[in-house]
């Protein structure tokens, strides 16, 4: 059993600060970077990508709709091509910085809303595959196992790789239970670490309604931004090394 514990980093702002990055990467293997358009600058993504090279972290492009005031957390309807054209836009300059500092973005993650969108509506799904193969083909995408991305980027030679949320409450169809529902983001630790292993070992969940939900995930994510997000996350890793799970960025 291999497998990625990814985390969202770099989603400061200016002088707001947002989650311990430095911490979280000395527990995860990948970091999703924000890349300024839900959150993040110039200098938050310096930092980071320079934090998770020294690490030996992988550097994930966190794409988004391009949302500050809400933290990419609202959907937009969006020309194909202006879509395409903005994560392009943030993929290369978070590659560019990760190259100056050792590394480079080595896959792709939608944040937020886009990529809850980008699950189920081909058209947004396309203009963002569209982006990545037009830029590298070869970086593989982060969705959710049942996506239509998965589909759309094999269309285009772009590869995916499936992952889990260990703590986000899961629809009995697979999909995450949306931010407006109440016990959409799971805080106790021991649940998280508890599903984070289900996840890993029995490739399976339990959903809002009580029943169990497959989810044959390559990666597991533990967000950043919630209350005691590094104690959440060395959970999970603890967790999974006790179940003699191989932690591995896919990347």
């Amino acid at each position: 059993m291999v497998i990625d514990l990814n985390a969202d980093l770099g989603e400061g702002f200016g002088i707001w600060r947002l989650g311990d990055d430095l911490a979280l990467l000395d527990i995860v293997t990948s970091a999703n970077v924000a890349c300024g358009f839900h959150a993040g600058d110039p200098v938050t993504i310096r930092r980071t990508c320079a934090a998770a090279v020294d690490r030996g972290v992988a550097i994930g492009a966190q794409v988004s709709y391009r949302d500050l005031a809400h933290f990419g957390r609202r959907e937009m309807d969006m020309e194909p091509e202006e879509l395409c054209a903005e994560v392009l836009y943030q993929l290369a300059a978070v590659d560019g910085i990760a190259r100056a500092m050792g590394g480079r973005a080595s896959y792709v993650k939608p944040h937020g809303a886009l990529y809850n969108r980008i699950c189920r509506d081909e058209v947004q799904a396309a203009a963002v595959i569209d982006a990545v193969a037009d830029y590298d083909p070869s970086l593989p995408v982060l969705t959710l196992p049942g996506s239509v991305v998965h589909a759309v980027a094999a269309a285009e030679g772009v590869p995916t790789v499936s992952e889990a949320f260990a703590d986000r409450a899961y629809t009995p169809a697979g999909m995450l239970v949306s931010r407006r529902e109440p016990g959409a983001v799971i805080h106790d630790a021991a649940a998280v670490s508890a599903r984070a292993r289900r996840m890993a070992v029995e490739g399976s969940v339990t959903a809002s309604d009580g029943s169990s939900v497959p989810v044959s995930a390559r990666s597991i994510c533990v967000h950043g931004d919630t209350p005691d997000a590094v104690r959440l996350a060395r959970g999970v890793r603890d967790e999974l090394l006790a179940a003699g799970v191989v932690l591995q960025a896919f990347a």
